[in-house]
């Protein structure tokens, strides 16, 4: 093996392409809920950072927006901002802590933004690099109104979904960007009426991962070639061809990792099959979420009842649906582990992991194989950095839970445990 060869083994070794529950010491996630209470967010930013590096070195030309929807707490961001990768934002909201974590890219890409969202990104816009997506014609009249002809993509409909369910498959949704057949025509009226347009943009669906999915998101960015084409035609030139659609992470064990380095030889397989329509010198860019920051997460709850019943072994647990969404809005599957000292030593039953919220679709898991639940067991819960505290909710009046970080051998607490009292402050007195 040559001494560059085995240098990348290495690096692949020491950063590999994903990171399962079981990689998680139980020691360390242990002493934490005990410092800090459960349920419990942990997420580490070195993970975060390796997720980040990968990228880069399967995608060295492109142009990468972190998916700020996935995980928008301040240090994430930070990190992600400190690795040079720029920001996908959904929202003003997103925009402005984008902007405060310090990416010096930002990206404003909204669907059927609201009137207060658009004058604040046009405000935020005046003095700093802010790119706007419009998904609709008439979004550039409400613009324009405001005075903004700036950096414009344009949201392109490809008719091509993907993804790991039909809530986030936008590909096939109206809802989502202009008609395809559209695309070419509003591209030039942006253009005629003074917009500085940089590229198209095009989002499949979330949760890429399979074989089916590739061939979608290679379906997509060849159809986005296509398009770039028409649009080259019309004697207009694009700098950048955005192909969205969150890169996969294996939520069930059993599952292989996404193939990152065949993903990028496909796309730009896809890509470069319409340099013939004079497409070859447009930049490629990608707006990975999940894939920076799913496996860099884990949530801890505690078992605060245990109930046999003849179907299942109900583990009632501090954390639910409030806290962790996912499974009762996508029925999602998160790997639940045991950290209990003597967890290999018990009998394995078949649990559902419930939460403390008056729904039937408050579990976390159903059926699951554990070893026997017991009062005051910690149980860990998988691939929480993306889509976990992000979509955490007040309901029931349950205050949310805190998040610490992990950074180069420390923990520090990164958002604090919010208590009943921060959920009343709102509320206008009489």
């Amino acid at each position: 093996m040559t001494t560059e060869a085995a240098s990348a083994s290495s690096v692949a070794a020491a950063n590999p392409p994903v990171r399962r529950l079981a990689d998680w010491p139980a020691a360390g996630l242990r002493d934490l809920a005990a410092e800090h209470g459960t349920p419990l967010y942990v997420v580490d930013l070195d993970r975060v950072r390796e997720n980040a590096d990968r990228l880069r070195r399967a995608f060295p030309d492109a142009e990468i927006g972190y998916a700020v929807k996935a995980n928008a707490i301040e240090s994430v961001l930070e990190t992600i901002a400190d690795t040079g990768l720029g920001a996908e934002c959904a929202a003003a909201g997103e925009v402005v802590r984008a902007l405060d974590a310090g990416f010096d890219r930002v990206r404003y890409t909204a669907v059927n933004p609201p009137a207060r969202d658009l004058d604040r990104v046009v405000d935020l816009a005046a003095d700093r690099e802010i790119a706007i997506t419009v998904g609709a014609e008439d979004t550039l009249d409400r613009l324009a109104e405001r005075g903004w002809t700036g950096e414009l993509f344009v949201r392109v409909n490809p008719g091509v979904g993907a993804g790991h369910h039909a809530k986030v498959r936008t590909g096939t949704d109206p809802k989502f960007g202009v008609p395809g057949e559209r695309a070419a025509a509003v591209v030039s009226e942006a253009a005629n009426r003074g917009f500085d347009v940089r590229g198209l943009h095009a989002h499949a669906g979330s949760g890429i991962l399979d074989a089916d999915d590739l061939d979608a998101h290679r379906a997509l960015v060849a159809r986005m070639g296509e398009l770039t084409g028409e649009v080259v035609d019309r004697g207009i030139d694009l700098d950048t061809v955005i192909v969205g659609g969150g890169f996969g992470v294996p939520y069930r064990e059993t599952e292989s990792p996404l193939d990152l380095d065949s993903l990028a030889a496909a796309t730009r397989e896809a890509l470069g099959s319409a340099e013939g329509r004079g497409v070859s010198g447009v930049t490629l860019g990608i707006e990975p979420g999940r894939y920076l920051v799913a496996d860099a997460g884990v949530l801890v709850t505690r078992v605060n009842t245990v109930k046999p019943t003849p179907e299942t072994t109900v583990a009632g647990v501090d954390c639910g649906m409030t806290d962790l969404l996912r499974p009762a809005l996508y029925d999602a599957h998160h790997a639940i582990r045991s950290l209990a000292p003597d967890a290999a030593e018990r009998e394995t039953v078949s649990a559902t992991v419930a939460g403390p919220v008056c729904e039937s679709a408050d579990a976390l898991a159903r059926d699951r194989e554990l070893p026997a639940p017991a009062r005051g067991d910690l149980l860990a819960v998988g691939n929480t950095g993306a889509y976990g505290y992000e979509m955490a909710n007040t309901y029931n009046s349950r205050p949310r839970p805190a998040v610490v970080a992990l950074d180069d051998g420390e923990s520090r607490v990164c958002v604090r445990r919010e208590t009943i009292d921060d959920l009343t402050r709102l509320e206008a007195e009489r």
